[in-house]
């Protein structure tokens, strides 16, 4: 699965028109942008069409409108904070149809590095479904196409599928070359040691991604609420812990499978327990440390202990390629963070290639401070762990080859 696609390097867009397609689904709290990551990571794709002097026609959804237009999910607060980060102005088509009056005229009248902004793209209702009158009337406006939205690329929609299909060239921007230079070959062919570190709540999130990761990496770790699934396969007593006990089976075939592979599968040898379930999520709680086999009935764990931590860092020390998707523990409590910060600082400190799957394992290590010590760290939560799944992304797929 060598992914080898047309890149913004690829192509001359001077005086043509390029429609590009971003991830500007940025939080808003009364119409202000409350976290603007998504506009700053598309800002040098967007620079290098602008140097080259294409006529630039962005589009992005935002939130859910479900095929109508919604006021409080208008793209045009990140119309005007674009202008600022661009230092030109950004100019809005407001069309609650997206492709109208006000985008045709807008494109018309466009010179060569010149940036107009579409609106939500979910204001269609074909959007969502790839319908092919929408995903028209966005080929109309433009010669080229580039596909800068990893965390879309999992899903087959007109803004990113359907209108590749209607132009001659399909290329992909410095964001989407990213992933696919690091979660899409990394996985496929790793520098070893290949490390792969999974957590999160549920095994049922993850199925796909163990059994696909134990055949690609020599060492799989597993922390989080879904390894209390593995230590009840293995006979563990594992007290008020979450568990999915559909799936004990699975777990033991993947604890089976490991050993058939000659693969290290690492579990937790011990954890942080606690009496209830901290409520708010955030409230002090009373942790007491047990081994794995030693875990009283009434206590419930909620993050990987010191041994387990210091197992788990040990295993990273010597690996050339570190995959990390979901955290060790309940992270959002500062108690039940210990083992989510141990796995962050020893990706921080190892000179492999680190990367981070999207979703929380991301916010975790932005939140901790550690996200500049990462070789990579996926925009796309869902998208991501697809791609870990070795699942074709119908948005990469999408793209024209080399």
């Amino acid at each position: 699965m060598a992914l080898n696609k047309v890149s913004v390097d690829d192509i001359n867009v001077k005086g043509k028109r390029v429609l590009c397609r971003c991830d500007f689904n940025v939080p808003l709290k009364e119409g202000k942008i409350t976290d603007e990551n998504r506009l700053v990571a598309a800002l040098p794709t967007i620079k290098k069409l602008i140097a080259d002097g294409g006529k630039v026609i962005l589009c992005s959804h935002l939130g859910k409108p479900k095929g109508e237009p919604k006021p409080e999910l208008s793209l045009a607060p990140v119309a005007a904070r674009l202008t600022e980060l661009l230092g030109q102005d950004v100019k809005f088509a407001a069309d609650p149809e997206v492709v109208g009056a006000n985008a045709k005229a807008a494109v018309e009248a466009m010179k060569d590095g010149e940036v107009i902004l579409l609106e939500n793209t979910r204001y269609r209702a074909e959007e969502t479904k790839n319908g092919e009158a929408f995903s028209k009337d966005l080929a109309s406006l433009c010669d080229i196409f580039v596909n800068d939205a990893f965390g879309t690329a999992h899903r087959a929609h007109c803004s990113n599928v359907g209108v590749s299909e209607l132009v001659d060239t399909a290329a992909v921007g410095y964001l989407m070359q990213k992933e696919i230079d690091f979660l899409g070959n990394a996985v496929e062919n790793p520098v070893r040691p290949f490390v792969a570190i999974l957590g999160g709540a549920k095994v049922a999130d993850k199925l796909n991604v163990i059994s696909n990761l134990l055949e690609k990496c020599d060492t799989l770790i597993i922390g989080g609420g879904m390894a209390y699934t593995f230590l009840k396969a293995q006979g563990n007593e594992i007290g008020k812990s979450l568990v999915d006990d559909s799936k004990l089976d699975y777990c033991k075939e993947m604890l089976a499978k490991a050993e058939k592979l000659g693969k290290k599968l690492l579990l937790p040898v011990d954890s942080a327990t606690i009496t209830d379930f901290p409520n708010p999520i955030d409230a002090p709680v009373e942790v007491e440390v047990y081994d794995s086999d030693k875990m009283p009935a009434d206590r419930e764990g909620c993050d990987i202990g010191p041994k387990t931590a210091e197992l788990f860092a040990d295993a990273v020390k010597s690996a050339k390629t570190v995959v990390w998707n979901g955290p060790m523990g309940v992270f959002e409590n500062p108690t039940l963070a210990k083992g989510t910060i141990a796995v962050a600082k020893a990706l921080a400190e190892t000179d492999a290639t680190t990367i981070i799957g999207g979703g929380d394992s991301a916010a975790a290590v932005n939140q901790l401070g550690f996200g500049d010590k990462m070789s990579h760290i996926s925009t796309g939560g869902g998208a991501s762990l697809e791609f870990l799944e070795g699942k074709e992304l119908p948005g990469v797929a999408a793209a024209t080859d080399k």
